[in-house]
């Protein structure tokens, strides 16, 4: 790992940050901390690896690339990518859409994963020698005990109270348009309104196979009528916006941060319902379980819980591990 925050895998990629003299660089997927440096990438690689989707994602949410763009190579899942000696290989990660693990294959045979985000349901396991995995909810202490369908328990707390008017939810870029497919599977059929850039991320979502319902912008004369009479309608904004929109209403938080229930009360409208696009720490142990490497590291990216999951699967687990520290040279 470097200053910046770079994944080194073999000789020549770095993931989800700018590293010097490496000519390839994945983004695993289109959070902004995964594309952090991404001009520099696309200036001083060879190539810069990621999916179709992560593209279109980040030209939404970072601007046009312009004919930087032309440094990008996108890859299928499961397309090996060969350089100098070594093979590059995208699996799917089940976090947001276009969201991939890293296989590099070397000159040896030997195999390192980068997990990138991800949560265990959905998330292939890959075979490996050596197994990079986050540690976003890496402590013991971040285990999600309660049972239930949490999907259907923010269906039926939206449904309700959207016979009080408009309900505003909160959450991340690519959760929302989660929250957006669960209701449209469920048959919520009132319009989702939405500002331009959670509109955009959506439309990208629709083009690769996402079915997220009725989307309106908020600017438009219809989206200012739903939202200014209270009319029954999703209000779907980025969770910086939690303070500023929507604060007589009733409002709903998803964030996988929440251990303790799967729904909780925090304010006199508002609640946060468990949903999470990370594994908790019970998940990380059985990808780690699974894969069964011979080396295990663990990234911090930002986050403590590092040297605890490391810890944890020396102990329960009976692998090497080590953790990154925060920074490194």
């Amino acid at each position: 790992m470097t200053q910046r925050g770079a994944v080194l895998l073999g000789n020549t990629v770095a993931c989800d940050a700018y590293a010097e003299n490496r000519p390839l660089r994945v983004v695993t997927h289109a959070h902004a901390d995964h594309t952090g440096g991404l001009r520099w990438s696309l200036k001083e690689c060879r190539k810069v690896l990621m999916t179709e989707a992560t593209r279109d994602l980040i030209e939404v949410l970072e601007g046009s690339l312009g004919s930087k763009a032309k440094h990008i190579k996108t890859l299928r899942y499961n397309q090996p990518f060969r350089f100098d000696g070594e093979r590059i290989t995208l699996f799917k990660a089940e976090h947001i859409l276009g969201a991939a693990q890293v296989l590099l294959e070397n000159a040896q045979g030997e195999k390192i994963v980068w997990t990138g985000d991800f949560k265990i349901d959905g998330t292939p396991v890959l075979d490996c020698d050596t197994l990079v995995v986050e540690a976003t909810y890496g402590s013991p202490m971040c285990k999600r005990s309660f049972e239930g369908d949490i999907r259907k328990l923010l269906v039926t707390m939206i449904e309700e109270r959207l016979k009080l008017g408009t309900v505003y939810v909160f959450g991340y870029h690519g959760k929302l348009q989660e929250v957006m497919q669960t209701l449209h599977d469920a048959d919520v059929t009132v319009p989702f309104v939405m500002p331009e850039k959670v509109y955009n991320i959506s439309k990208v979502c629709e083009k690769h196979g996402m079915k997220l319902g009725c989307l309106t912008l908020s600017t438009t004369k219809e989206g200012h009528t739903l939202l200014e009479e209270n009319l029954p309608c999703v209000a779907f904004y980025h969770i910086n916006s939690r303070g500023n929109v929507g604060l007589n209403n009733e409002r709903i938080c998803v964030s996988g941060r929440e251990f303790r229930s799967p729904c909780r009360r925090i304010g006199e409208k508002e609640y946060m319902i468990a949903l999470s696009d990370h594994s908790d720490f019970n998940g990380l142990l059985e990808y780690v379980k699974q894969a069964s490497p011979k080396h295990v590291i663990t990234y911090n990216h930002g986050g403590a819980h590092g040297e605890a999951l490391a810890k944890e699967i020396k102990k329960r687990l009976g692998i090497p591990a080590t953790a990154m520290p925060t920074t490194a040279a």
